[in-house]
């Protein structure tokens, strides 16, 4: 939300004087209920602004729902990703920018506003950043130039706004909005959170609706529900309790109430929490969920676990640290330690010392990483855990779904060949790691146009070796950082790239990290529906 103090005339923590800001770059993006942004990480500050259509935009850790006339500020060393929700087209800028000069307290961001700042007066972000966008692409230097005084204006027409919007009923909305995430345990009514934005009920349930995208009575359920599961997780604890604790005084209307919403019992659902598993690493979350237990403790995170953080995070209670592999497992053990869980599931593939202090925390199953495949890591997991029979039935269910996948596929593609390329820097490269080499090569038999030795490969190779490959469809992995992306940015605007055979035909499909670099069942599970669904027609443009 915006940081209302940091703004105000002649606040000490925070000044403008001295300040200076540089637009990087401008890009108008348009798109529909299929087109999403990978969570990427950012450099520079990021300023979104939304001119039509609904969606969701995570930053950070903290999630909020796309509206129209408003701006998103990620500041730098975040990541942020977004995502269409309606079948109406989203229409946004998105602008990259540099602040430089010198914070109060060396901590304070160089930009005073963060998160979501709605404005006040309609088609004027438009316009400007329309403006930008014809400035900043124009042939005439000056004009480019210029582009940077435009940019000088639009950030004094959201501060201004952002200044103004504090007597604005939204202000008070928002309060409602945090009254809520606090006191939901309370017994909270609408004529109640009515008066706290001095509105009519009416009018406030129309405004929370079109706000927020979720009617307030629905957003009270859904704060319930989660705080509900987090607590069934603990142990020994009791459905009456759960209830009461989440402002519910009858537990049957609870329990009626929690089924309807989540799909099972709260009994059902107590019953798949009562082992504490603490999942070390991402892939055996998602071995795990294939046996429908859900782990107690996982890493998660909106940018390196996407997926799992965006189903799971509120039925998961214990959050590690999922930022690259391993890169925080001291702090992870610390949480592990404080956790107490009843057992710790890990790859093989880690340090002696990092064993060592994670076999301090509770008794630890390693699945075998290199000597062993998927489906074998799957079976390993689930004899430990007494769930053999669940492995089976899921393993039967999956090889059900690639006999029909591979029918489906070999009617709409035939003969096509198909080159994985991975994008890193400034740099091609034709790749194939063990997920895609197991269930594009071999589970659903797409002939490959890259012939190598091995199965697994990460091979340079340039423009003119791609053309020379000649592949029918080409699956591109873009690594989700600046340099990389502006790098795939003109790469596309190449005539070489342009006169590819897949580029030409409109056969190039962006694959997402998430689950293409994931190697375990269920992320295999989604690689194959992924696939199924982009070749049918459904790929970018």
């Amino acid at each position: 939300m915006i940081d209302h103090e940091s703004i105000k005339e002649g606040n000490a923590d925070f000044s403008l004087d001295g300040l200076l800001f540089k637009l990087r770059d401008i890009e108008f993006i348009k798109g529909n209920s299929d087109w999403r942004s990978e969570q990427q990480f950012t450099t520079s500050h990021v300023l979104l602004a939304v001119i039509s259509g609904q969606g969701r935009l995570t930053i950070g850790m903290h999630d909020y729902r796309l509206r129209p006339d408003t701006v998103y500020v990620c500041s730098p060393k975040q990541t942020f990703g977004t995502v269409v929700e309606r079948t109406d087209e989203m229409e946004m800028f998105l602008l990259k920018f540099d602040a430089v000069g010198e914070a109060e307290h060396g901590k304070k961001p160089l930009f005073p506003l963060m998160g979501e700042i709605p404005l006040h007066s309609r088609g004027q972000l438009a316009f400007l950043c329309e403006v930008i966008t014809s400035q900043r692409y124009s042939q005439d230097e000056l004009e480019r130039f210029r582009s940077q005084a435009t940019f000088q204006e639009l950030l004094y027409y959201i501060l201004k706004s952002s200044r103004l919007i504090l007597k604005d009923s939204q202000t008070a909305l928002e309060r409602t909005k945090a009254y809520m995430e606090e006191q939901y345990s309370d017994s909270v009514t609408i004529d109640q959170l009515a008066r706290m934005t001095d509105i009519s009920p009416k009018y406030f349930v129309d405004l929370f609706k079109k706000t927020y995208g979720i009617s307030a009575i629905d957003y009270l359920t859904e704060l319930r529900m989660n705080r509900a599961k987090q607590l069934m997780a603990q142990t020994n604890v009791k459905l009456q309790d759960v209830a009461r604790q989440v402002g519910y005084s009858d537990p049957f209307y609870f329990s009626r109430k929690f089924k309807k919403e989540v799909g099972v019992s709260p009994t059902v659902y107590m019953k798949s929490r009562r082992r504490k598993i603490a999942a070390y690493e991402t892939s055996v979350i998602g071995q795990l969920l294939a046996l429908k237990m859900i782990p107690y403790a996982a890493p998660l995170h909106p940018k390196w676990t996407t997926h799992y953080y965006r189903i799971h995070r509120n039925d998961i209670p214990v959050h590690l640290s999922a930022y690259r592999q391993n890169q925080h497992w001291e702090a992870n053990i610390e949480t592990l330690l404080q956790a107490h869980p009843d057992v710790v599931i890990s790859t093989s593939k880690l340090a002696i010392r990092e064993k060592e202090e994670l076999e301090k925390v509770a008794p630890v199953f390693y699945v075998p990483w290199k000597e062993k495949n998927w489906r074998e890591h799957l079976q390993l997991i689930a004899e430990f855990l007494d769930e053999s029979e669940e492995a089976e039935q899921w393993l039967a269910s999956y090889d059900r779904k690639v006999k029909i996948a591979r029918e489906q596929l070999k009617h709409k593609v035939q003969d096509d060949t198909f080159l994985i390329v991975r994008i890193l820097k400034n740099d091609l490269y034709a790749y194939s790691n063990r997920s895609m080499a197991e269930v594009v090569y071999h589970d659903l038999q797409l002939a490959p146009a890259y012939l190598s030795e091995h199965p697994v490969y990460n091979q340079q190779i340039t423009l003119e070796q791609l053309a020379s490959l000649d592949a029918d469809h080409l699956l591109l992995t873009v690594c989700q950082e600046t340099e990389t992306l502006e790098y795939w940015k003109t790469l596309q605007y190449l005539v070489p790239w342009q006169e590819l055979k897949a580029v030409r035909n409109n056969r190039v499909h962006l694959l997402s990290s998430d689950p293409w670099y994931e190697y375990s069942a269920s992320a295999h599970d989604r690689v194959v529906a992924e696939l199924v669904r982009m070749l049918s027609g459904n790929h970018p443009k």
